[in-house]
């Protein structure tokens, strides 16, 4: 199926939430994965040690190479030191950045710094290798406020509302550069909201459910009416394959963004509802302002994705809750 995709792959941020599954799906095909984390502690960094481990059993059940450098995508002598290491490095996915909306607006410089300083380091390594697939993970969060939904890569997102998604949209066009001027093949994939098991405690389905558990009440900005369109990391992984795959294609010279939605936004009180019908447990909420920097909906048209690429997304919202809550709870409870 991804006949284009060469055998060694590098994935910044592989012990992270998709990294992690990004990773052991490649490594289940037979393709080996380098990577760069740097375990900061945006969150409880056992979390990602425990995805490591199972990352490395992966590996080892597979028997392919995974090798897992700890450092900073910042850190230029230490990218140096990896591709000089694995010179069969053959594609590059960029998943490593420092995430989240709220804490962006508190501390920009430091967004600024890590995903754009980090992807330049990233994409310079890449010119100099002669490496000329590569994928950034973008965000739809660059969106901002669409008044037209759903939305669609043709959208203007020259008004994006907080320092991470001003950094998402500075990343795409850097990657547009890079393509220019060096004729990589360069995707840019704008998530949607992604969710799963081993999801960030952050998050909101993560944080709900715990919150449910504990039987605490969920905070919940606004009046419940704002919308996200919620996406599987299974749909996730496998709309990244093919993008890799994509890019990786011979004797063509590629740049394209793409939305990976899944095209069926939930309410946030309709979320909570659903996350306290899987746990049978009904919810306490503590109704509060709108938080700066929250956008009222997220809606993908991603059409565009399942033409070029094949994306389809399978995971409805309320399957996709019920493989949540039963993860958690196994790891839990």
């Amino acid at each position: 199926m991804y006949k284009n995709i060469g055998k060694m792959i590098l994935v910044t941020g592989a012990a992270g939430f998709v990294g992690s599954h990004l990773s052991e799906k490649l490594l289940s095909m037979g393709h080996d994965v380098i990577s760069i984390d740097n375990f900061n502690d945006y969150y409880d960094p056992k979390l990602k040690e425990k995805n490591l481990k199972s990352i490395e059993k992966v590996a080892l059940d597979n028997n392919v190479i995974f090798k897992m450098y700890k450092g900073d995508i910042r850190d230029s002598d230490l990218i140096d030191k990896v591709f000089k290491e694995n010179a069969q490095i053959s594609s590059i996915v960029s998943l490593a950045a420092n995430a989240g909306v709220r804490p962006s607006i508190e501390n920009p410089n430091y967004y600024v710094d890590v995903n754009l300083v980090g992807l330049t380091n990233l994409l310079e390594i890449a010119k100099n290798c002669k490496i000329k697939n590569f994928v950034f993970i973008s965000s739809s969060s660059v969106y901002g406020n669409n008044k037209k939904v759903p939305f669609s890569e043709k959208d203007s997102v020259d008004e994006p509302i907080s320092p991470y998604a001003a950094t998402k949209k500075a990343g795409e066009l850097l990657c547009y550069t890079y393509h220019h001027l060096f004729k990589m093949n360069i995707a840019c994939l704008r998530y949607f909201t992604v969710y799963g098991p081993r999801q960030r405690p952050d998050l909101a389905i993560n944080k709900f459910t715990k919150l449910m558990i504990d039987k605490k009440p969920i905070p919940m900005y606004g009046d419940g009416s704002t919308a996200r369109d919620y996406t599987f990391v299974s749909d996730i992984v496998e709309g990244t394959l093919l993008a890799l795959d994509y890019v990786s294609q011979k004797n063509k010279e590629i740049f394209d963004i793409f939305n990976l939605g899944g095209s069926n936004p939930i309410t946030l009180l309709d979320l909570i509802n659903e996350i306290g019908e899987k746990l049978n447990i009904k919810p306490l909420i503590n109704q509060l302002p709108m938080q700066p920097g929250d956008v009222n909906i997220t809606y993908s048209d991603y059409s565009h994705a399942k033409k070029t690429l094949g994306y389809n997304p399978k995971v409805k919202i309320d399957a996709g809750i019920a493989k949540f809550v039963k993860w958690y709870i196994e790891e839990n409870m």
